[in-house]
């Protein structure tokens, strides 16, 4: 690996699969990075960037100090790596467009995790050609948010639109696959819009996915809730729910709360 000259912790370069080297960043890229994870994330304004409902998720299950972590849906992987410092846990990024597994695969190499995290290129549907059945320990799921209808922005970038909208997989998939990658009493954690609640736990019901945390997380604390997060446990006992004191992201002057101030800058 190759660092820059005049900025000895920024990695230009990595090596690919056929030991060749390629920059780490491409036009129009950037590399974030929270003040409290010393994780680097290669992002880019032409496709789907991570942001806070990606932060609040990693942070959201118990994360198994070994085992494996499958991460759906992934994107640039930003869950899955902000996840890895906390877990020794073999972590598998899955994410159907190839730009943005590119980037995930890229943003590996800049944190130098290739032995712990590697990034799956497909659709999620095909997941279990990759995992073994009944392997996993937590699975992330940041899934696309809405249903394509007549009111879709069709117009967006491919890219967004299949961020966006329930394009190549739905809610009913994830569930299922979800199901057939998990241990018993394996977690998944997804975030995903509040309005979308009771579809949400009738679907991971349906595919012996039982809701156990479920917190509500709201812009400001005048405004209707705008994420959703849910710990669901497959093969749990009914009962025993637990709805956690919501999350307020902004204070009324559009400051961050104590809360969430903490998340970012620590």
């Amino acid at each position: 690996m190759v660092y820059s000259k005049w900025h000895p912790k920024l990695l230009l370069f990595c090596y690919n699969k056929e030991m060749t080297i390629r920059p780490i960043l491409n036009p129009n890229e950037r590399i974030d990075q929270l003040a409290t994870n010393d994780v680097k994330i290669i992002q880019s304004r032409d496709v789907f960037s991570y942001s806070i409902d990606a932060v609040l998720l990693s942070r959201f299950p118990n994360i198994p100090k070994r085992g494996q972590i499958v991460d759906l849906c992934a994107g640039n992987g930003a869950v899955g790596l902000f996840a890895s410092s906390s877990t020794t846990a073999t972590i598998l990024e899955v994410e159907l467009q190839e730009r943005l597994a590119d980037m995930a695969q890229r943003s590996v190499a800049l944190n130098d995790l290739g032995e712990q995290v590697k990034v799956i290129h497909d659709d999620l549907a095909n997941t279990l050609r990759h995992v073994n059945p009944s392997s996993t320990d937590l699975i992330f799921c940041n899934p696309p948010y809405f249903k394509l209808d007549e009111k879709s922005r069709v117009n967006e970038s491919e890219h967004y639109l299949l961020a966006r909208h329930e394009l190549a997989t739905n809610l009913d998939m994830i569930c299922k696959v979800s199901q057939q990658l998990l241990k018993t009493n394996g977690h998944l954690a997804m975030v995903h819009r509040p309005d979308r609640f009771f579809e949400i736990i009738e679907t991971m019901k349906k595919y012996h996915l039982v809701p156990k945390r479920i917190q509500f997380v709201y812009p400001k604390a005048n405004r209707d809730a705008n994420i959703l997060l849910i710990d669901a446990i497959k093969d749990g006992k009914p009962g025993g729910e637990k709805f956690l004191p919501p999350l307020i992201i902004h204070k009324l002057d559009g400051s961050y709360t104590d809360e969430v101030h903490h998340i970012y800058y620590g």
